[in-house]
């Protein structure tokens, strides 16, 4: 079991805030915090890690990392950090970035297999694609057998199908190695897939705590679908008009009525949403 229990001051997104999030997480939990940029996300993680300070108190099975009286060192915590970055040993080769963290061949090899790397393993980081990269940055997070691995969007800059596999890798080391992982994450499909929880902040609150499909299922009342997407453009057909509003990885059409045309400015955030085969914009 993982308590936590932290106050900090910050300056969010709009202005002077205060990260407090009090949560309890089982150990084994696969946990997505999501929410919108600038509400502390990040900075959850990074005090989880050691690498910033805060009030309160965090346990993990039993040991303190923080208290007003200790704040364990990074290097004490046993855990595992995954940046957007990759953050890779530019001059060491694929299997000696991850011997680096623990001088261990037989795990290392195993983790390589699992992701697909083996062959790789004398490359320099220099020459692999991000995706790769990206492996290899999973891989050495586990090298420790961390008991908490954290994840800052580790696969915001990939393509969709990379993004999926590296989904399915990331799912199985974690249940191979039973850690208990926190992944930062804004796409709803890697949220559903990979996680058992889903904490939701806003403004450095807990605003929502649940099941991916409780969390994320916006469709209210007879509403078959709803996507949340940005208002592109509004273009004049002959006597109608055409919203082109960008969602996810593709743009769609939508007719609307003239007071819609009023109402709607281009570059808001609009959701669109049907109701049997009507599409409806508000």
């Amino acid at each position: 079991m993982i308590n936590i229990d932290i106050q900090k001051a910050l300056h969010g997104s709009n202005g002077e805030m205060n990260l407090d999030v009090n949560i309890q997480i089982k150990k084994g939990d696969f946990i997505a915090l999501s929410g919108l940029s600038g509400s502390g996300k990040t900075t959850l993680l990074r005090i989880l890690a050691g690498l910033e300070t805060a009030k309160g108190k965090i346990e993990v099975e039993g040991q303190t990392w923080l208290d007003e009286k200790i704040s364990l060192a990074p290097q004490k915590r046993e855990i595992g950090f995954v940046f957007q970055d990759y953050a890779l040993f530019s001059n060491m080769n694929v299997e000696e970035n991850l011997l680096y963290v623990k001088k261990d061949k037989n795990l290392a090899n195993h983790l390589l297999d699992i992701t697909g790397l083996s062959e790789l393993k004398k490359r320099l980081p220099n020459t692999l694609s991000g995706g790769q990269k990206q492996r290899v940055s999973l891989c050495r997070a586990m090298m420790n057998s961390p008991k908490l691995l954290l994840m800052d969007e580790p696969l915001s800059a990939l393509d969709p199908e990379m993004r999926t596999k590296l989904q399915n890798e990331i799912l199985t080391l974690h249940k191979e190695f039973g850690t208990t992982t926190i992944m930062v994450s804004h796409d709803p499909s890697e949220i559903y897939r990979l996680s058992n929880r889903v904490i939701v902040l806003n403004q450095g609150k807990v605003i929502d705590d649940g099941k991916a499909k409780k969390v994320l299922l916006k469709t209210q009342g007879s509403a078959k679908f709803s996507f949340e997407g940005e208002l592109l453009e509004i273009v004049k057909v002959d006597v109608i008009h055409i919203a082109i509003i960008s969602i996810g990885q593709q743009l769609v059409e939508v007719v609307i009525s003239n007071d819609e045309v009023k109402k709607l400015k281009i570059g808001q955030k609009v959701n669109v949403s049907t109701k049997a085969f009507a599409p409806t914009i508000s």
